[in-house]
């Protein structure tokens, strides 16, 4: 008997990594740091999600900054955007050219103890998150300064026995859990819940992040 095992209600999720982050995330980080010394001048002045101690979040027009390092990864991330878009959107085989493109972009900076809560990203189509630097996390914490996704079907706990308990991956019931690395991008439906645990270490945890959405011209 062959039996055709499928995932009926998938969430489509892509991962990828810049070839040669080194220089690029180094530029980048002097930027933020420098951003960041702005204080008022350049910290969300609006933020939806509680912004703890040892969080900064930028505003969200960081792509549209002209510092080459910007423009760089700007062009790496829809270029990257468009190549998952074309893997599992038929309708867009030739590409998303053609497709006019709105964003937000933000970054965030996170020392010791700083995290984010839960949330998502209405009014989007697709969001995704850059890892600049990772802040050398302190190996004595688990699960430090991860970017976790909880399982979306909200009744997929309601019943287990020794049949359904330990089911393997992608049916699995637990939450999506990722270590972020520089140079990782990650994309994922902007309507999917997620969170970042608390960080614990001496350095600075940098990720740019974005929403987007698409429309035809005219």
């Amino acid at each position: 008997m062959s039996i055709n095992v499928f995932p009926a209600f998938a969430v489509p999720m892509a991962e990828v990594f810049h070839p040669e982050p080194v220089v690029l995330n180094a530029a980048l980080m002097k930027l933020v740091l420098a951003l960041e010394a702005q204080g008022k001048g350049y910290r969300n002045p609006d933020p939806v999600v509680h912004q703890p101690e040892g969080l900064f979040e930028s505003e969200f027009d960081f792509f549209a900054r002209e510092e080459s390092c910007v423009q760089e990864l700007r062009t790496w991330v829809w270029g990257s955007l468009g190549e998952f878009l074309r893997n599992i959107n038929p309708d867009l085989a030739e590409g998303t050219r053609g497709l006019r493109i709105a964003s937000q972009t933000w970054f965030h900076l996170t020392r010791d103890g700083g995290y984010f809560g839960y949330h998502n990203h209405p009014m989007a189509s697709w969001s995704g998150v850059y890892c600049v630097s990772d802040g050398e996390p302190s190996p004595d914490y688990s699960n430090n300064g991860c970017l976790v996704f909880p399982h979306p079907q909200m009744a997929v706990n309601t019943f287990l026995d020794a049949a359904n308990a330990r089911l393997r991956w992608p049916y699995s019931h637990g939450n999506f859990v990722l270590t972020l690395k520089p140079g990782q991008l990650v994309f994922f439906p902007s309507w999917l819940g997620h969170y970042v645990t608390p960080f614990r270490g001496g350095g600075e945890r940098v990720t740019v992040a974005f929403n987007a959405w698409f429309n035809r011209p005219g």
